[in-house]
């Protein structure tokens, strides 16, 4: 197979607007899997992706397309996720690819992420075929979809395909347009062996499987490759490419993608967007990469069990390579033992590898409460960055801190448009531009990231009946008035329980906090008050009564100095048993009182 005849292409999209049932169709059409091997989406490898109904890994699969004009074609086709935490997936995808599928829902039009996956795409000199995906239900709108696909994004979109992923219509037409559109990679069969690592993942039998794709000269079986990011060298103990299947081969030549096993057992020599070379040959020069992800959201993950930690720290490392986006270090708190400092790119990333360990891994886990990455200004004139809010220092040495903020795009019918405003204006949010498409709103506001990781999402579903769409790319960082809220238990501060805000809402918050405890700490011999503070100041407090005994149920009638007597004598007891008695707080309520999203 020579380099012309091969194509490389994602099919990038919103989520929900069908990418993945599009490869399903793909797949069968091209006879890659049998009827009877076929399942709803196909590609959705992971338990987690099924249940949930959406895509969180990119997937790869070669097919063998024979044209009209008898040619027979290589088709390389990666679907990617939709969701905005996932964009890192859909970027490396890209990077892999020369051409991608723009599919829009007839039904929806143009939203939020197809607006921000067009412009990944183009960031990466992609050829662009805009497709419009469930043209079979009645409420599909082709022309409008065609028009906001001019309007919105700029592509044109007078010859956008229809197709149905559902039953199939138009898929023969979108191959062909492929075949002939898509332009073949570019890359040089006969120079020194250069290729891209754009994923790995760890499998138990084989060890780690990397995904490639081959740019100059060929990968072979039995061939000495090198690492240039880590200098890590390697024999090739298998290659081959996914149909989905695995099938191994002797060779994959330029433009090719598929996968090697090397026998590596460590995530320490497998760096995503690295460039694998040939062992012999020197100074070979890299491939350009993909830029680090960033993570925006910080999360300390404990063990319920402490003898848990080994299993926790080797499940974190396995899903780290095969999520170059999550990062984490080793934690140790005074309440919880030791456990990992987590980075995420949002709070549904966190979600999804919280329930993988969970899951894969067999662990039982307690989140504390997600903040982002502040950037404290010392009055030293040093500048530190802070990711856990346990580990600020002393409100007195600070100049001031500065918190990211994000470019949210909000897109929602017109008559949404009010409550999409008030919320974004709760949320702190500043306004920078609003147009319309059709009766549609397109809204961009400037919105603090710690204002929207949490509910902002659901709200904005919530709000707008599930018809407005979100997506968010980050602005840089602007000083603002946060202060650090303690939590204290019997006058005893609980460190994994404080958090960072504005100060406009600390007292809700706070308020919150030690609502939700009250309910959460049994009660004991002695009064336990729960405090929020900002600093020394109380800012919210409730107290949990004591347990009391009926010392006077033995007193009947007789002089009220006796009973008095007694109560004052119980009273002085309680007083000395609470300045000396321990608190103890249950697993149990560190759990619900950190629980994501309440």
């Amino acid at each position: 197979m020579t380099q012309k005849d091969i194509r490389n292409f994602a099919i990038i999209a919103h989520i929900d607007h069908g990418k993945s049932t599009l490869s399903d169709r793909i797949i069968e059409y091209t006879g890659g899997l049998q009827s009877r091997e076929m399942k709803a989406q196909v590609l959705d490898s992971m338990d987690i992706e099924r249940e949930r109904g959406i895509t969180i890994k990119a997937q790869t699969v070669r097919l063998s397309y024979k044209a009209r004009d008898g040619h027979t074609y290589q088709l390389n086709l990666m679907d990617t996720p939709g969701h905005v935490d996932f964009t890192y997936e859909v970027s490396r995808s890209l990077a892999a690819c020369e051409g991608a599928i723009l599919l829009v829902d007839a039904t929806q039009g143009v939203q939020a992420q197809t607006l921000a996956n067009a412009y990944l795409a183009v960031d990466n000199d992609l050829e662009i075929l805009p497709v419009l995906n469930k043209i079979d239900l009645p409420s599909s709108d082709v022309c409008g979809a065609r028009e906001q696909i001019a309007d919105v994004i700029g592509l044109d979109a007078a010859d956008a395909l229809c197709v149905s992923g559902k039953t199939g219509t138009g898929v023969s037409e979108l191959l062909e347009t492929i075949v002939q559109k898509l332009p073949a990679p570019h890359g040089n069969a006969s120079a020194p062996t250069r290729a891209l690592l754009v994923d790995s993942w760890y499998d138990s039998y084989l060890g780690v499987v990397v995904l490639v794709r081959v740019v100059d000269g060929a990968l072979r079986r039995g061939q000495k490759i090198k690492f240039l990011a880590t200098g890590a060298e390697y024999a090739v103990d298998k290659i081959g490419y996914f149909t989905p299947k695995m099938v191994n081969v002797d060779a994959l030549h330029a433009g090719e993608v598929g996968f090697i096993i090397t026998g590596m057992k460590t995530i320490r020599d497998c760096k995503v967007g690295d460039t694998i070379v040939d062992s012999r040959t020197e100074n070979l020069s890299p491939l350009p990469g993909f830029k680090p992800s960033i993570p925006v959201v910080f999360s300390s993950f404990f063990p319920v069990e402490a003898d848990d930690y080994p299993n926790l720290r080797d499940g974190a490392e396995k899903l780290a390579l095969n999520d170059a986006s999550f990062v984490f270090q080793t934690e140790k708190s005074s309440a919880l033992g030791f456990g990992l400092r987590c980075g995420f790119l949002g709070l549904l990333h966190m979600e999804i590898i919280s329930e993988r360990l969970s899951r894969e891994f067999n662990l039982n886990l307690i989140n504390t409460i997600p903040s982002v990455l502040y950037r404290l200004h010392l009055r030293n004139g040093e500048a530190i960055d802070l990711e856990n809010p346990a580990d600020m220092p002393e409100p007195t040495t600070i100049a001031d801190i500065e918190e990211p903020w994000v470019r949210a795009t909000i897109m929602a019918p017109d008559k949404y448009l009010g409550a999409m405003m008030s919320l974004c204006i709760e949320r702190r949010g500043v306004q920078e531009n609003i147009s319309y498409v059709g009766n549609r709103a397109v809204l961009v506001y400037k919105l603090p990231l710690a204002e929207i990781v949490f509910d902002f999402y659901d709200r904005v579903k919530s709000l707008s009946q599930g018809y407005a769409s979100f997506d968010y790319a980050l602005a840089g960082y602007e000083v603002s008035d946060l202060v650090k809220v303690s939590v204290l238990v019997n006058e005893e501060p609980v460190e994994p329980l404080s958090f960072l805000c504005h100060r406009s809402f600390a007292e809700k918050r706070g308020r919150q906090i030690v609502e939700k405890l009250k309910d959460l700490i049994p009660r004991h011999q002695f009064k336990i008050p729960l405090q929020a503070a900002i600093g020394g100041k109380i800012i919210a407090r409730e107290t949990i009564a004591a347990f009391r005994k009926d010392v006077t149920a033995k007193c009947y009638g007789g002089d009220i100095t006796r009973k008095r007597k007694l109560l004052e004598k119980q009273k002085e007891g309680k007083k000395r048993l609470r300045s000396f008695g321990n608190v103890e707080i249950p697993q149990s309520a560190f759990i619900n009182a950190l629980k994501v999203g309440d």
